[in-house]
Parts: C-alpha cells; structure tokens; sequence
C-alpha cells in the first residue's frame, strides 16, 4: 500500500471505536437518529480513507504504469472501483 500507513491506521482505529460505540448504542436501545449519526459518521472516516488510499495508488500504482504494457490493465481495475463506488 502506498498510502501514509500511520494515517490510514489512525483512520482506522477511529472507525472500529466508533463501531464499538455504535455496538454499545444499540444494546443500550438508543434513540435511532443518534444510532444514524454515528453510522454517518463512521461511513465518512472510511469513505475519507478509501479517497486517500486511492489517491495515493493513482499517483504511484497507476502514474508508474502508464507507459508500459500495464497500462490498460491498471485502468481497467479503477474502472471496476469507480463503478463500485458508484452503485
């Protein structure tokens, strides 16, 4: 991965305590819209790390390939994220 790894693992830890708590919230029968928030919440962290994981693989994984024979392969595989993204 060529993404910062310490911030992708700070992104991380953030999220999976954030799913704790929403765990937490929903044993406690918490009220739904608080229980809404916190998944919004958690959804943008991962959506924030994925962008930066992307970021990172367009600018070396891809940048690296665009003059070899990779090139339509790696193309291919952001296509297939784009329309995953997309859905």
């Amino acid at each position: 991965m060529k993404a910062d790894k310490a911030k992708a693992t700070r992104l991380l830890k953030t999220a999976r305590g954030q799913i704790d708590g929403l765990l937490k919230m929903v044993e406690e029968d918490r009220y739904c819209i608080d229980i809404s928030n916190q998944l919004l919440a958690t959804q943008a962290i991962l959506r924030r790390l994925n962008r930066e994981v992307l970021h990172a693989h367009l600018t070396s994984c891809v940048q690296g390939t665009l003059q070899t024979a990779e090139q339509h392969e790696k193309i291919n595989e952001i296509i297939v994220l784009v329309d995953k993204l997309t859905k």
